[in-house]
Protein backbone atom coordinates (compact mmCIF):
# COMPACT_ATOMS: atom_id res chain seq x y z
CA UNK A 1 0.00 0.00 0.00
CA UNK A 2 2.85 2.39 0.83
CA UNK A 3 4.40 1.89 -2.61
CA UNK A 4 1.02 2.47 -4.26
CA UNK A 5 0.52 5.74 -2.41
CA UNK A 6 4.04 6.89 -3.22
CA UNK A 7 3.48 6.17 -6.90
CA UNK A 8 0.34 8.29 -6.87
CA UNK A 9 2.05 11.04 -4.91
CA UNK A 10 4.83 11.25 -7.49
CA UNK A 11 2.21 11.73 -10.18
CA UNK A 12 0.60 14.73 -8.45
CA UNK A 13 0.21 17.91 -10.45
CA UNK A 14 -0.08 21.24 -8.69
CA UNK A 15 -2.13 24.10 -10.14
CA UNK A 16 -2.50 27.29 -8.13
CA UNK A 17 -2.31 26.39 -4.48
CA UNK A 18 -4.31 23.17 -4.76
CA UNK A 19 -2.83 19.74 -5.52
CA UNK A 20 -4.79 17.85 -8.15
CA UNK A 21 -6.29 14.55 -7.00
CA UNK A 22 -5.51 12.63 -10.17
CA UNK A 23 -8.30 10.12 -10.65
CA UNK A 24 -7.04 9.05 -14.07
CA UNK A 25 -3.61 8.00 -12.80
CA UNK A 26 -4.98 6.47 -9.61
CA UNK A 27 -7.55 4.45 -11.57
CA UNK A 28 -4.79 3.24 -13.91
CA UNK A 29 -2.80 2.01 -10.91
CA UNK A 30 -5.85 0.19 -9.55
CA UNK A 31 -6.48 -1.47 -12.93
CA UNK A 32 -2.88 -2.69 -12.98
CA UNK A 33 -3.26 -4.13 -9.48
CA UNK A 34 -6.48 -5.91 -10.48
CA UNK A 35 -4.87 -7.18 -13.68
CA UNK A 36 -2.04 -8.72 -11.67
CA UNK A 37 -4.54 -10.30 -9.29
CA UNK A 38 -6.55 -11.77 -12.17
CA UNK A 39 -3.41 -13.14 -13.80
CA UNK A 40 -2.82 -14.92 -10.50
CA UNK A 41 -6.29 -16.47 -10.70
CA UNK A 42 -5.64 -17.73 -14.22
CA UNK A 43 -2.26 -19.20 -13.24
CA UNK A 44 -4.13 -21.35 -10.73
CA UNK A 45 -6.45 -22.65 -13.44
CA UNK A 46 -9.40 -20.47 -12.47
CA UNK A 47 -11.64 -18.66 -14.93
CA UNK A 48 -11.77 -14.94 -15.70
CA UNK A 49 -14.15 -12.79 -13.63
CA UNK A 50 -17.27 -11.96 -15.65
CA UNK A 51 -19.30 -8.74 -15.84
CA UNK A 52 -22.64 -8.46 -17.65
CA UNK A 53 -23.60 -4.97 -18.80
CA UNK A 54 -27.18 -4.17 -19.79
CA UNK A 55 -27.64 -1.10 -22.01
CA UNK A 56 -31.20 -0.17 -22.89
CA UNK A 57 -31.92 2.44 -25.55
CA UNK A 58 -29.65 4.84 -27.43
CA UNK A 59 -28.76 7.50 -24.86
CA UNK A 60 -25.47 8.90 -26.26
CA UNK A 61 -23.90 9.50 -22.84
CA UNK A 62 -24.80 5.99 -21.69
CA UNK A 63 -23.28 4.52 -24.84
CA UNK A 64 -20.00 6.32 -24.14
CA UNK A 65 -19.99 5.23 -20.49
CA UNK A 66 -20.63 1.60 -21.42
CA UNK A 67 -17.93 1.67 -24.10
CA UNK A 68 -15.43 2.94 -21.51
CA UNK A 69 -16.46 0.27 -19.00
CA UNK A 70 -16.14 -2.53 -21.54
CA UNK A 71 -12.70 -1.23 -22.56
CA UNK A 72 -11.60 -1.06 -18.91
CA UNK A 73 -12.69 -4.68 -18.45
CA UNK A 74 -10.60 -5.74 -21.44
CA UNK A 75 -7.52 -3.96 -20.10
CA UNK A 76 -7.93 -5.59 -16.71
CA UNK A 77 -8.73 -9.17 -17.68
CA UNK A 78 -12.44 -9.16 -16.83
CA UNK A 79 -14.68 -10.76 -19.45
CA UNK A 80 -17.51 -8.35 -20.31
CA UNK A 81 -20.83 -9.51 -21.71
CA UNK A 82 -22.74 -6.61 -23.28
CA UNK A 83 -26.50 -6.88 -23.72
CA UNK A 84 -27.91 -4.05 -25.84
CA UNK A 85 -31.69 -3.84 -25.69
CA UNK A 86 -34.25 -1.79 -27.60
CA UNK A 87 -35.63 1.23 -25.75
CA UNK A 88 -39.18 -0.08 -26.28
CA UNK A 89 -38.51 -3.31 -24.39
CA UNK A 90 -40.91 -4.14 -21.58
CA UNK A 91 -39.90 -4.43 -17.93
CA UNK A 92 -40.77 -8.13 -17.74
CA UNK A 93 -38.40 -8.87 -20.64
CA UNK A 94 -35.56 -7.10 -18.84
CA UNK A 95 -36.36 -9.02 -15.67
CA UNK A 96 -36.19 -12.30 -17.60
CA UNK A 97 -32.69 -11.43 -18.85
CA UNK A 98 -31.55 -10.44 -15.36
CA UNK A 99 -32.80 -13.71 -13.90
CA UNK A 100 -30.86 -15.64 -16.55
CA UNK A 101 -27.72 -13.70 -15.65
CA UNK A 102 -28.38 -14.22 -11.94
CA UNK A 103 -28.17 -17.97 -12.53
CA UNK A 104 -25.03 -18.00 -14.68
CA UNK A 105 -21.93 -19.21 -12.84
CA UNK A 106 -19.54 -17.27 -15.10
CA UNK A 107 -21.24 -13.93 -14.38
CA UNK A 108 -19.99 -12.32 -11.17
CA UNK A 109 -21.40 -8.86 -11.66
CA UNK A 110 -24.48 -7.36 -13.34
CA UNK A 111 -24.54 -3.69 -14.25
CA UNK A 112 -27.71 -2.00 -15.49
CA UNK A 113 -26.63 1.26 -17.13
CA UNK A 114 -28.68 4.23 -15.89
CA UNK A 115 -30.75 6.18 -16.70
CA UNK A 116 -33.35 3.79 -18.08
CA UNK A 117 -36.07 4.81 -20.53
CA UNK A 118 -39.05 6.39 -18.76
CA UNK A 119 -41.29 3.47 -19.71
CA UNK A 120 -39.31 1.09 -17.49
CA UNK A 121 -39.43 0.71 -13.71
CA UNK A 122 -35.90 1.48 -12.53
CA UNK A 123 -36.53 0.34 -8.95
CA UNK A 124 -38.04 -2.97 -10.04
CA UNK A 125 -35.18 -3.71 -12.41
CA UNK A 126 -32.40 -2.81 -9.95
CA UNK A 127 -34.01 -4.90 -7.21
CA UNK A 128 -34.07 -7.92 -9.55
CA UNK A 129 -30.27 -8.14 -9.59
CA UNK A 130 -28.91 -10.60 -7.03
CA UNK A 131 -27.32 -8.61 -4.19
CA UNK A 132 -24.06 -10.56 -4.44
CA UNK A 133 -23.85 -9.65 -8.16
CA UNK A 134 -24.94 -6.04 -7.67
CA UNK A 135 -21.57 -4.46 -8.53
CA UNK A 136 -23.14 -0.99 -8.66
CA UNK A 137 -24.04 -1.35 -4.96
CA UNK A 138 -27.58 -0.05 -5.50
CA UNK A 139 -29.71 -2.99 -4.29
CA UNK A 140 -31.54 -2.11 -1.06
CA UNK A 141 -29.88 -5.06 0.66
CA UNK A 142 -26.42 -3.66 -0.09
CA UNK A 143 -27.53 -0.17 0.90
CA UNK A 144 -28.79 -1.61 4.18
CA UNK A 145 -25.48 -3.37 4.78
CA UNK A 146 -23.67 -0.08 4.21
CA UNK A 147 -25.92 1.71 6.70
CA UNK A 148 -25.44 -0.99 9.32
CA UNK A 149 -21.67 -1.18 8.82
CA UNK A 150 -21.68 -4.73 7.46
CA UNK A 151 -19.55 -6.03 4.61
CA UNK A 152 -21.09 -5.73 1.17
CA UNK A 153 -20.73 -4.24 -2.30
CA UNK A 154 -20.50 -0.44 -2.10
CA UNK A 155 -21.75 2.13 -4.64
CA UNK A 156 -18.94 2.80 -7.10
CA UNK A 157 -18.74 6.59 -7.07
CA UNK A 158 -18.67 7.01 -3.26
CA UNK A 159 -16.25 4.10 -2.95
CA UNK A 160 -14.05 5.71 -5.60
CA UNK A 161 -13.99 8.98 -3.67
CA UNK A 162 -12.95 7.20 -0.48
CA UNK A 163 -10.23 5.27 -2.31
CA UNK A 164 -8.87 8.47 -3.85
CA UNK A 165 -8.71 10.16 -0.45
CA UNK A 166 -7.00 7.10 1.06
CA UNK A 167 -4.35 6.86 -1.64
CA UNK A 168 -3.44 10.51 -1.20
CA UNK A 169 -3.28 9.90 2.57
CA UNK A 170 -5.80 12.64 3.35
CA UNK A 171 -6.84 12.34 7.01
CA UNK A 172 -10.57 12.18 7.71
CA UNK A 173 -10.82 11.42 11.43
CA UNK A 174 -12.25 14.40 13.29
CA UNK A 175 -12.57 16.48 10.13
CA UNK A 176 -15.66 18.52 9.26
CA UNK A 177 -17.13 17.07 6.06
CA UNK A 178 -19.89 18.79 4.09
CA UNK A 179 -21.73 16.92 1.36
CA UNK A 180 -23.80 18.97 -1.08
CA UNK A 181 -26.34 16.58 -2.55
CA UNK A 182 -28.56 13.89 -1.03
CA UNK A 183 -29.01 11.38 -3.88
CA UNK A 184 -29.08 7.64 -3.32
CA UNK A 185 -26.23 7.32 -5.82
CA UNK A 186 -23.73 9.66 -4.16
CA UNK A 187 -24.85 12.03 -1.42
CA UNK A 188 -26.31 9.59 1.08
CA UNK A 189 -23.76 6.76 0.71
CA UNK A 190 -20.68 9.03 0.76
CA UNK A 191 -22.00 10.58 3.96
CA UNK A 192 -22.14 7.15 5.61
CA UNK A 193 -18.67 6.22 4.34
CA UNK A 194 -17.20 9.45 5.72
CA UNK A 195 -18.87 8.73 9.05
CA UNK A 196 -17.24 5.28 9.04
CA UNK A 197 -13.88 7.07 8.91
CA UNK A 198 -14.88 9.22 11.91
CA UNK A 199 -15.48 12.47 10.05
CA UNK A 200 -18.23 14.78 11.31
CA UNK A 201 -20.68 14.98 8.42
CA UNK A 202 -23.21 17.59 7.39
CA UNK A 203 -25.52 16.95 4.41
CA UNK A 204 -26.75 19.97 2.43
CA UNK A 205 -29.07 20.21 -0.56
CA UNK A 206 -31.07 22.59 -2.75
CA UNK A 207 -33.26 23.74 0.15
CA UNK A 208 -30.41 24.34 2.59
CA UNK A 209 -30.34 27.94 3.75
CA UNK A 210 -27.07 29.88 3.36
CA UNK A 211 -25.51 27.08 1.35
CA UNK A 212 -22.34 29.06 0.73
CA UNK A 213 -21.81 29.58 4.46
CA UNK A 214 -22.42 25.90 5.16
CA UNK A 215 -19.85 24.94 2.53
CA UNK A 216 -17.24 27.22 4.09
CA UNK A 217 -17.36 25.11 7.27
CA UNK A 218 -15.92 22.10 5.43
CA UNK A 219 -12.48 20.62 5.79
CA UNK A 220 -13.68 18.03 3.25
CA UNK A 221 -16.22 19.32 0.70
CA UNK A 222 -17.99 16.81 -1.56
CA UNK A 223 -20.14 18.44 -4.23
CA UNK A 224 -22.76 16.29 -5.96
CA UNK A 225 -25.37 18.97 -6.53
CA UNK A 226 -26.02 18.38 -10.23
CA UNK A 227 -25.73 22.11 -10.95
CA UNK A 228 -22.97 23.49 -13.14
CA UNK A 229 -20.26 25.41 -11.24
CA UNK A 230 -22.57 26.24 -8.35
CA UNK A 231 -19.67 26.24 -5.86
CA UNK A 232 -17.43 29.29 -6.21
CA UNK A 233 -14.00 29.90 -4.75
CA UNK A 234 -15.56 32.14 -2.08
CA UNK A 235 -17.55 29.13 -0.81
CA UNK A 236 -14.41 27.18 0.08
CA UNK A 237 -12.53 27.25 3.35
CA UNK A 238 -8.83 27.92 2.72
CA UNK A 239 -7.00 24.60 2.69
CA UNK A 240 -10.13 22.47 2.28
CA UNK A 241 -10.17 19.26 0.23
CA UNK A 242 -12.69 19.60 -2.62
CA UNK A 243 -14.25 16.61 -4.38
CA UNK A 244 -16.29 17.55 -7.47
CA UNK A 245 -18.69 14.78 -8.52
CA UNK A 246 -20.57 16.81 -11.15
CA UNK A 247 -20.06 16.65 -14.88
CA UNK A 248 -21.64 18.97 -17.43
CA UNK A 249 -20.99 19.71 -21.10
CA UNK A 250 -21.20 23.20 -22.50
CA UNK A 251 -20.47 24.67 -25.90
CA UNK A 252 -17.15 26.38 -26.60
CA UNK A 253 -15.95 28.76 -29.30
CA UNK A 254 -14.12 25.98 -31.16
CA UNK A 255 -17.34 23.98 -31.42
CA UNK A 256 -15.91 21.00 -29.52
CA UNK A 257 -17.54 21.82 -26.20
CA UNK A 258 -15.96 21.46 -22.79
CA UNK A 259 -16.66 19.50 -19.65
CA UNK A 260 -16.98 21.13 -16.26
CA UNK A 261 -18.21 20.16 -12.83
CA UNK A 262 -20.33 21.46 -9.97
CA UNK A 263 -17.34 23.49 -8.74
CA UNK A 264 -15.87 26.56 -10.49
CA UNK A 265 -12.45 24.97 -10.79
CA UNK A 266 -10.46 28.05 -11.79
CA UNK A 267 -11.42 29.78 -8.54
CA UNK A 268 -11.56 26.74 -6.26
CA UNK A 269 -8.06 25.52 -7.07
CA UNK A 270 -6.61 28.77 -5.70
CA UNK A 271 -8.19 28.13 -2.29
CA UNK A 272 -8.25 24.37 -1.84
CA UNK A 273 -5.36 22.23 -0.63
CA UNK A 274 -6.50 19.31 -2.81
CA UNK A 275 -9.11 19.25 -5.58
CA UNK A 276 -10.44 16.82 -8.19
CA UNK A 277 -10.52 18.01 -11.80
CA UNK A 278 -13.39 17.48 -14.25
CA UNK A 279 -12.76 15.40 -16.25
CA UNK A 280 -10.09 13.14 -14.78
CA UNK A 281 -11.12 13.12 -11.14
CA UNK A 282 -14.04 11.11 -9.76
CA UNK A 283 -15.17 9.63 -13.11
CA UNK A 284 -12.23 7.26 -13.69
CA UNK A 285 -12.39 6.17 -10.06
CA UNK A 286 -16.04 5.15 -10.49
CA UNK A 287 -15.10 2.79 -13.31
CA UNK A 288 -12.13 1.44 -11.34
CA UNK A 289 -14.41 0.59 -8.42
CA UNK A 290 -16.84 -1.18 -10.75
CA UNK A 291 -13.95 -3.46 -11.75
CA UNK A 292 -12.88 -3.86 -8.12
CA UNK A 293 -16.43 -4.76 -7.06
CA UNK A 294 -16.58 -7.36 -9.84
CA UNK A 295 -13.36 -8.99 -8.62
CA UNK A 296 -14.63 -8.83 -5.02
CA UNK A 297 -17.86 -10.56 -6.07
CA UNK A 298 -15.85 -13.17 -8.00
CA UNK A 299 -13.79 -14.06 -4.95
CA UNK A 300 -16.83 -14.22 -2.66
CA UNK A 301 -18.49 -16.66 -5.08
CA UNK A 302 -15.42 -18.94 -5.11
CA UNK A 303 -14.66 -19.08 -1.37
CA UNK A 304 -12.90 -22.43 -1.63
CA UNK A 305 -10.02 -20.71 -3.47
CA UNK A 306 -9.67 -17.56 -1.35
Amino acid sequence: MEQEVNAVTQAQTTLGSGTILDGTETARAIREELKGEIEGFLSRGLRHPGLAVILIGTNPASQVYVKNKVLACKKTGIESHLHQLDENIETNQVLKLIEELNQKDDIDGILVQLPLPATLSTDTILEAVRPDKDVDGLHTQNVGRLLSGKKGLRPCTPRGIMELLARYEIPLEGKAAVVIGRSNLVGKPISIMLLEKHATVKICHSRTKDLDRQARDADILVVAAGRKEIVKGSWIKPGAVVIDVGIHKEESDDGKGRLCGDVLFSEAREVASYITPVPGGVGPMTVAMLLSNTVESYKSRLPQFF
